[in-house]
């Protein structure tokens, strides 16, 4: 193995990581990731012990326990273009040797669960629902860079969605990866599950029109209309993709979870999305108490 360049593994000179300015000891194994920084603190103030808290530009990580569990929280910002920071970071803090800058010999696995906003793209999902992402599905381009991995269902599912919506003549090469077996379990009851495309933006992107047109006008529609097999897509928003794509390829276990603050096809808004985010998150913590 080669030792990890300076200016590969960029590391603080007070020994934290360069952007989530965390040193390895700081970082829980089971991992919650949130976009919105200011909510860190929302789903912490659930943890029965904090011990740890810091911040550095958009990335907020308070650290403690919830129950026997010792738990972080990350905000990741907006986009897979900070999952891809965030992700990488986590990784580094639990299997790179900070020290000797090389790969340790045994890889920890990190369990990561997201929880966010997005909207429904099915009549049949209503806004404050929650939705579990049984596959990410980026049109974002991030993990092109990287070389992806897929199993025979994930390459079926994506050339039917690709042959159904022909996005890849509009947009960049998609590509889809599932969520961990493991934690899927246990956020079936009293959730939506189905897959999730990840945008690359908020409006264009999710086929929002102000006052720009569109290259694609049927967007909306044509991945509400997508089937492959027993496979539909429940919903869109801008990470998880990212998050399943790389979690996987680093060997981490990965699940997210949305509350359903829009629904794109019948054109509602939640009346009140803070108090739909703060459900999901105390459903979720309650299931994670109980593992």
């Amino acid at each position: 193995m080669t030792r990890i360049a300076e200016s590969e593994l960029i590391i603080n000179p007070q020994g934290t990581i360069y952007h989530l300015n965390l040193r390895p000891e700081e970082l829980a194994h089971l991992i919650i990731t949130v976009g919105d920084p200011d909510r860190v603190r929302v789903v912490s103030q659930h943890l029965d012990r904090l011990e740890w808290k810091t911040q550095h530009r958009e990335f907020v990580t308070h650290t403690g326990y919830l129950g026997r569990h010792r738990l972080s929280v990350v905000s990741t910002g907006i986009g897979t273009d900070n999952i891809d920071i965030v992700l990488n970071e986590l990784d580094a803090l639990v299997n790179i040797d900070f020290k000797t800058r090389m790969p340790k010999p045994e890889l920890t696995r990190l369990r990561i669960i997201r929880l966010g906003t997005s909207g429904a793209l099915q009549e049949g999902i209503p806004v404050d629902s929650f939705v579990t992402s049984t596959h990410g599905l980026g049109i974002d381009n991030l993990l092109n860079f990287y070389r992806p991995e897929a199993s025979e269902e994930d390459k079926q599912i994506l050339q039917s969605f690709i042959t159904q919506t022909q996005i890849h003549h509009q947009a960049a090469q998609p590509y889809i990866s599932g969520a961990s077996s493991s934690m899927l379990k246990h956020f079936v009851e009293g959730f939506h599950c189905g897959i999730t495309v990840t945008c690359p933006g908020f409006y264009g992107p999710q086929g929002r029109v102000l006052r720009l047109p569109l290259r694609n006008p049927d967007l909306i529609d044509s991945f509400a209309r997508f089937r492959s097999g027993q496979h539909r897509i429940c919903n869109f928003e801008m990470e998880t993709s990212g998050l399943y794509g790389l979690g996987k390829l680093l060997g981490h276990h990965c699940l997210s979870l949305s509350a359903i603050v829009a629904n794109r096809i019948t054109r509602e808004f939640s009346s009140n999305p803070q108090a739909a985010i703060e459900r999901l998150i105390a459903k979720a913590l309650d299931i994670i108490r109980e593992w």
